[in-house]
């Protein structure tokens, strides 16, 4: 499954600071990758969005991998662009600002493609604040939780930029809809944790000492799938709001539900179904 982007411009004089990010396997299959700017609540500047690419590189690469949890450092989830500085000056003096600010913008905008794309299922831990590139991000998962303090916003209103960016007029609307989507992209206002799980944003809230253990407790149940159903499913559920009609739609899933029969492990999910034990999976 690919992720829907585009080729993003990069700095070959520029290698992403590692050190923005932590990527550990918590348990077999499932990733973890922290946002790792707690100094400025994660948000965003050009090496951190390198180093999160680089990342889901990685965990895109490793086919032993089942789940990824989204979670980020001290009291916030992602607060959203660092708009202290961007960290590229060096690429405004030598491109231009027009083009560098395009460059930009791609590169920000390929970050929330490549969470969406993932072949994998993310699960968002959200365990503070959530605006503007984080708020891109958690909608760009697939399962979101976050903590009862968890404000959020859209942000780029609010900075003086359109509030349709980074994907977030596709994504908002079809996870709370079209009318509360134009309410908080229009204001720019902050809303609560309990607000999105009223608008359908939110699985879950949950409480700050619970966040971590609920968000591995969904990748376990999720892993009890077989491996290419979850992912196929993952890329159905996603494809399925961009087309246009029920027919469509019903032709894509049938065309899924042939290649996942023939698979060994629907075999294995069947007997171990029937014979109520752990399902053994090949990904085959």
């Amino acid at each position: 499954m690919d992720s829907n982007d585009v080729p993003t411009p990069q700095d070959p004089t520029t290698s992403p600071d590692l050190t923005r990010v932590r990527l550990d396997h918590p348990e077999p299959g499932i990733a973890r990758l922290t946002l790792c700017r707690p100094d400025r609540m994660n948000a965003g500047d050009t090496h951190f969005v390198q180093a999160v690419l680089a990342a889901l590189d990685e965990v895109e690469s490793d086919t032993d991998l089942r789940v990824l949890v989204l979670t980020g450092e001290g009291r916030a989830f992602c607060a959203g662009l660092d708009l202290t500085g961007f960290d590229d000056d060096h690429l405004v003096t030598e491109r231009g600002r027009v083009l560098r600010t395009m460059e930009r913008q791609k590169e920000i905008a390929h970050l929330v493609a490549r969470i969406r794309g993932l072949r994998i299922p993310v699960v968002a831990a959200a365990g503070g604040a959530t605006a503007g590139l984080g708020l891109s991000m958690l909608c760009a998962s697939d399962v979101r939780y976050a903590v009862p303090d968890a404000a959020m916003a859209v942000g780029y209103i609010r900075a003086g930029f359109s509030a349709c960016d980074m994907g977030l007029s596709w994504l908002l609307p079809r996870i709370v809809g079209a009318g509360r989507a134009q309410e908080l992209m229009l204001t720019g206002r902050r809303f609560t944790a309990a607000e999105a799980h009223s608008f359908g944003l939110l699985a879950a809230v949950v409480e700050p000492a619970e966040l971590m253990d609920t968000a591995l407790a969904t990748a376990r149940q999720i892993m009890r799938n077989a491996p290419l159903s979850v992912e196929y499913t993952k890329e159905g559920l996603w494809k399925s709001l961009e087309i246009p009609s029920f027919e469509a739609a019903v032709e894509f899933e049938n065309r899924q539900q042939l290649f996942t029969a023939l698979l060994d492990d629907r075999e294995e999910a069947t007997a171990s179904f029937l014979e109520k034990r752990d399902p053994h999976y090949s990904r085959r």
